[in-house]
């Protein structure tokens, strides 16, 4: 729907500008086309009233499970973009490991038909490093990118083959595909639930050390250091890779990184009580941990807020020691970070992690509240305190590993290409 919107009235807050002033945001035909003052709506204007909202861009999560094709008993393509939208995730990035797995242009093109029928959230997908996430025969890389993808990923199955690892990073890089690179050395990690610490011990558990993931994350940092590539760390969650990731960065590495909510909210304590909703890999580690990767935040060495949306049904999730890893996020993602780190970073600087620095790290136009900019834009009330419901979610799954928190922040309005593809009924 193209047309005329105005957004009246509002603090908006860029940062890729450092914009941060209460005004007006004229939108036409789906851009941005003023930021100010002196312009007046007419009667086939949209208006949107803007007080005590903030208007930020819309979010970017890059690193979303959307289950279709396959298990759309989890998930699928439309409820996970109705749940993104309304966590005012405007753009996202699809992880392959779908059934049958993401890696032909065929697969590529299933999803960007149902993307396309959706809600108006653009979805972009990422295909798999190799045929069948299975780490031996590579995908082809220019067939895939000509299909649409932006990224190429073997999400939770690392490619363990050092020899077929650089020749995919080489190829990645000269296809302009943005490696994104889950770190774990699974013979290191074999047979593990949870994080191998205290907890582990007191529930008598197999655990998931740390090095597993910090081991792999030297190996791909090294790697993409000895080839010049650029290469994206997904979901860290140990102290030990956000060193790594740090001193790879102050040598010139083409390295980014980014965490979820989960990790610099919890720790591994909430395993406890045994519930499998806070069941993910990486797991939830150890107050240190936790604290490494919000430094890690507040200094850059982790560029990204992403979530690793991953919806399981409540069956799987019924037994602890049974279910499969992963907790869903994206209506909780800005809440839950604005939550849990208004302490140690400034507003702007968290939008930052979930809006521009991913679209950098991804090629995007998108991440900016400026004119001449995609009209994709989220508004939110900052002081809104709001309890998350499980039941009351927009996608098909509630493994919400925030169920029952009281979050501050949340969204009303999610606008896409200059279209309202969510609003919420503001209490004012």
């Amino acid at each position: 729907m193209l047309g005329k919107m105005l957004i009246s009235n509002v603090r908006v807050i860029d940062p890729a500008s450092a914009f941060d002033s209460v005004t007006n945001l004229l939108i036409t035909d789906g851009k941005i086309t003023a930021i100010g003052s002196g312009f007046e709506a007419d009667k086939d204007t949209t208006v949107i009233d803007g007080t005590n909202l903030m208007a930020a861009p819309g979010f970017i999560d890059m690193h979303v499970h959307l289950r279709e094709p396959g298990q759309t008993e989890k998930e699928d393509i439309a409820s996970g973009c109705m749940a993104a939208a309304a966590g005012g995730i405007t753009s996202l990035v699809c992880m392959p490991n779908t059934k049958p797995t993401t890696d032909s242009p065929e697969a590529v093109n299933f999803i960007k038909e149902k993307a396309a029928a959706a809600c108006g959230v653009k979805v972009y997908p990422a295909a798999a490093i190799t045929k069948n996430l299975a780490g031996e025969v590579q995908s082809d890389f220019c067939a895939l990118k000509a299909a649409g993808v932006i990224a190429v990923s073997d999400d939770g199955n690392p490619v363990a083959d050092d020899r077929i690892l650089r020749k995919a990073m080489i190829q990645a890089d000269k296809q302009g595909l943005k490696m994104l690179c889950h770190c774990e050395n699974k013979v290191l990690s074999s047979g593990g639930l949870i994080n191998e610490g205290k907890i582990s011990e007191v529930l008598g558990i197999p655990g998931m050390p740390a090095e597993a993931e910090d081991s792999d994350t030297a190996r791909v940092i090294e790697m993409a250091e000895s080839t010049g590539c650029a290469v994206h760390i997904c979901h860290v969650s140990t102290r030990g890779s956000v060193k790594l990731i740090r001193e790879a960065k102050k040598r010139g590495v083409k390295v980014t990184a980014e965490t979820a909510p989960h990790y610099f909210a919890f720790t591994e304590s909430k395993l406890l009580k045994e519930d499998a909703d806070f069941r993910m890999n990486p797991p939830l580690r150890t107050y240190k941990d936790r604290f490494a990767v919000i430094e890690g935040l507040c200094d850059g060495t982790i560029d990204a807020i992403a979530t690793d949306h991953a919806p399981h049904t409540p069956e799987e999730k019924a037994d602890f020691l049974s279910a499969p890893n992963g907790v869903i996020g994206m209506e909780t993602s800005f809440a839950a970070s604005f939550m849990y780190l208004k302490e140690f970073m400034t507003l702007s600087d968290i939008i930052a992690c979930m809006t521009v620095k991913p679209a950098n790290i991804l090629g995007l136009d998108a991440g900016r509240l400026q004119v001449g900019a995609p009209a994709d834009i989220v508004l939110f009330n900052p002081r809104d305190v709001w309890t998350v419901k499980p039941e009351e979610l927009h996608g098909k799954s509630r493994n919400a590993v925030f169920k029952g928190q009281k979050l501050i922040g949340r969204v009303y309005y999610t606008i896409c290409d200059g279209n309202i593809i969510f609003e919420r009924k503001k209490s004012r």
